[in-house]
């Protein structure tokens, strides 16, 4: 379980973690959504972690594409969402997880309404070096970061959502071992658990991707709209959701 604050066990032990049914599933489709429209919008820029436009910082300096600068700052961008996330968590340290979580949302959602805006405002966009082109990135890699930073910083029990190779991986696994573990039943269970939580979100990211690089392509940055309202509504349910906070 990771620590989002100091405090944060004792305070879990106090009540049992906020969490909106189908959550997972539809922060990992609003990941690989955004993520895939910022790569084919933005010259190959990924939103929604920073491995991948490592990779790509790589390959273009071996001369393998274009667009260096948007994806070199990419990463402090990335890195102030983080900062702002925290920031915001830190100052409701005393409310329930649902109010973190709303915070958080509406955070995410206001980054990602200014990636919306600059967008249209840059289309078509067509030089990766522009100071706009660099805005319109810089606001999704730091709504994104927000969003990474969501589930660390909130201590509510979610499933990875942004990257799916650690997903995948512990399905594979437990796939295997509901395969081949018949004699040992609680083996089978615990897989069988796992799976039923990790493969929606898997599933839906992927789903995200496909649908993101269709927005762009009917709606150019207006296709934002989709993950926004999505977040919106997460907003709203986490609120609801949200459970007194017991001081320690």
């Amino acid at each position: 379980m990771q620590r989002g604050s100091v405090g944060a066990d004792a305070r879990l032990a106090a009540h049992p973690l906020d969490h909106v049914p189908g959550e997972d599933t539809w922060l990992a489709l609003t990941a690989g959504y955004v993520d895939t429209f910022g790569f084919v919008a933005l010259f190959g820029l990924l939103t929604a972690h920073v491995t991948g436009n490592f990779i790509m910082i790589g390959s273009e300096l071996a001369g393998a594409g274009h667009g260096l600068l948007i994806k070199w700052l990419a990463f402090p961008a990335f890195v102030a969402g983080i900062v702002f996330a925290r920031v915001l968590d830190n100052s409701l340290l005393n409310r329930g997880h649902g109010v973190r979580a709303c915070a958080l949302y509406v955070l995410q959602a206001a980054l990602l309404a200014g990636y919306m805006a600059v967008g249209e405002l840059a289309a078509p966009v067509t030089d990766a070096d522009a100071p706009i082109s660099i805005a319109c990135g810089l606001l999704g890699a730091a709504a994104m970061g927000v969003q990474n930073a969501h589930g660390r910083l909130t201590a509510r029990s979610v499933v990875p959502n942004t990257v799916m190779t650690g997903n995948v991986t512990q399905a594979v696994i437990d796939a295997f071992d509901l395969l081949f573990s018949a004699d040992d039943l609680e083996a089978r269970h615990a897989a069988r658990t796992r799976l039923l939580r990790t493969m929606p979100p898997v599933a839906g990211f992927a789903l995200g991707a496909c649908a993101g690089a269709a927005g762009y392509l009917f709606a150019s940055f207006w296709a934002l709209l989709l993950p926004l309202v999505a977040l919106c509504v997460l907003a709203v349910l986490a609120r609801k959701t949200s459970a007194p906070q017991v001081g320690i």
